[in-house]
């Protein structure tokens, strides 16, 4: 399925969401929650009576922090030590496991492996325009093979407020030395990538991964497709 919404006009930039545009990022999120869990349980301490405990955590730490939303690797870094602040544990003990397990869930988090069809992709567009990433994760892309496949990675909380927000979108616009309307940002949510770009004043074309869409965002992308590789025809078609 492609569709086109409104014309989109001469750009010179894609920005790339990451977790679920350019990978399925289901199964690496599991498996990085649960490296970490698996160091959590570990410990002497650990409540493994409460299966909710963590869930809570980072619950009471969301209310009394509610912009650490905007950045989710310091948020489950404070809730970490949140949690082992209310085991009891002395200042060094929250330091030393608060920073192992998060290491544990860095390393899983990053353990991904791009398909040749992406990179591939990638390496063509990067012959007629210009590639950065905006995302609202915590991936390192150094980690991976996407390394050196963009101009810049922008990440929400290190380097502004998480998408819808423009704050990145913005920021790129700037750093690129273009206008807004220069850029098409490509990702899987209607509601921070799609509402994201076009409260910046971007363009946006939507992966729309699924039939339904559970959201409250009416706005349309300019553009839909069913997958990423459709960029080759949606760019020459537009």
């Amino acid at each position: 399925m492609m569709r086109f919404n409104r014309t989109i006009g001469a750009i010179s930039v894609l920005s790339f969401d990451l977790d679920d545009t350019l990978y399925d990022n289901r199964p690496i999120i599991k498996a990085a929650v649960q490296a970490m869990l698996d160091y959590l349980t570990s410990l002497a301490n650990w409540p493994h009576h409460d299966p909710h405990f963590w869930r809570d955590c980072r619950r009471a730490v969301q209310e009394q922090q509610p912009e650490l939303e905007h950045d989710v690797s310091r948020w489950r870094q404070v809730a970490l030590r949140f949690a082992l602040n209310e085991l009891g544990y002395e200042p060094s003990a929250v330091e030393q496991h608060a920073t192992a397990a998060y290491q544990a869930f860095a390393e899983a988090r990053s353990n991904i492996v791009v398909s040749d069809e992406v990179l591939n992709l990638l390496a063509e567009l990067r012959q007629h325009f210009r590639l950065i990433a905006i995302t609202n994760g915590n991936v390192e892309v150094a980690r991976f093979n996407l390394r050196d496949q963009f101009e810049f990675v922008l990440q929400a909380g290190r380097d502004g407020q998480a998408k819808p927000a423009a704050d990145l979108f913005i920021q790129a616009s700037q750093r690129l030395q273009v206008a807004p309307q220069a850029i098409l940002h490509i990702g899987d949510s209607l509601e921070s990538d799609v509402q994201g770009a076009n409260l910046a004043g971007c363009h946006s074309a939507w992966l729309r991964l699924s039939a339904t869409h559970n959201g409250t965002y009416a706005g349309l992308p300019d553009a839909e497709i069913s997958d990423v590789l459709q960029l080759r025809t949606l760019l020459t078609t537009r």
